[in-house]
């Protein structure tokens, strides 16, 4: 009866899970939370179809109380990115179901928007559980009937087509020549402005309206290479704008630059008198003074 027998396995070393550790990759480390916590599906956080800002935004909504706002501009203030990213993070959440938005109007005619999110896209909603049969209450005066909001969908934007190029009252062969030279030459004084030649001969007739209304190159240069965005990526189209707004008008002919004639005073034309082309105001073309003196002494 002296052998030893033993009835249970011998205690793990300190320090020790269970578990094998493994060599490389990640190591979790952790900790069972108590309060402040959000659970977050594998689906969610580990899928390959979504980016990783749109993940984010994901695990950010869902984290947020019922009735936070969540738009465009407040998710740019919250995060450092922009808002044309986050607009596109959130249509990559409604594409996979994370997220639905509508537009309701509200009783009082406001009309908001209404933003729901799934923390498991495609599940059944819970049901309720069956109410144990008890008696009755007594009943009370209905309830005034709320109307259901009305779904409105979102605007449309427009988008205004760009104003037509200018275009010369007669495009002559010495206008066309000089506004395709001062357009291929723009590169020397702003290399960034730099157009190939069928850009040249598209603005020709804008910069050929500037010519008939007596622009002088240089301003017109001045017009179109001052204070040049960085970068400029589109150099044509810049062009095109700046030739269409900023188009000078026609200059003023010597009788529109005329002081208009004071209320009440007449203004007797001149006239050239037929016999000693003196000129001479008068209402009717003839003599002068002195000629119609001389005509009545040699009569």
């Amino acid at each position: 009866m002296d052998t030893q027998q033993v009835i249970a396995p011998p205690c793990a070393p300190p320090g020790t899970t269970g578990e094998t550790k493994p060599s490389s990759g990640v190591i979790h480390v952790n900790f069972r939370h108590t309060a402040g916590f959000t659970v977050v599906g594998n689906h969610l956080s580990q899928h390959r179809g979504l980016s990783l800002v749109a993940i984010g935004l994901a695990v950010h909504i869902q984290s947020l109380p019922a009735g936070a706002k969540i738009g465009i501009k407040r998710l740019a203030e919250r995060f450092p990115k922009s808002e044309t990213r986050i607009a596109a993070a959130l249509r990559e959440l409604e594409a996979t179901g994370y997220l639905h938005r509508s537009r309701v109007r509200l009783p009082c005619g406001r009309i908001v928007t209404r933003t729901l999110s799934y923390n498991q896209p495609g599940a059944d909603a819970p049901t309720a559980a069956p109410r144990p049969v008890t008696t009755p209450p007594e009943p009370g005066p209905a309830p005034h009937a709320q109307p259901a909001p009305v779904l409105v969908p979102p605007p449309t934007a427009r988008i205004a087509p760009p104003p037509p190029l200018p275009q010369p009252q007669a495009l002559t062969q010495e206008l066309q020549r000089a506004a395709s030279a001062l357009l291929a030459d723009l590169r020397r004084h702003a290399p960034q402005l730099a157009l190939s030649e069928q850009d040249v001969n598209t603005l020709t007739p804008g910069v050929a309206a500037w010519l008939e209304r007596d622009a002088h190159p240089d301003t017109i240069r001045h017009a179109l290479t001052h204070d040049l965005p960085v970068p400029l990526r589109h150099p044509a189209k810049l062009l095109r704008h700046r030739i269409t707004t900023l188009l000078p008008p026609p200059l003023p002919g010597a009788h529109d630059l005329a002081p208009p004639p004071r209320p009440g005073v007449i203004v007797i034309p001149l006239q050239n008198c037929d016999r000693c082309d003196r000129a001479f105001r008068s209402r009717h073309p003839g003599h002068c003074r002195d000629c119609r003196a001389e005509a009545q002494a040699a009569a």
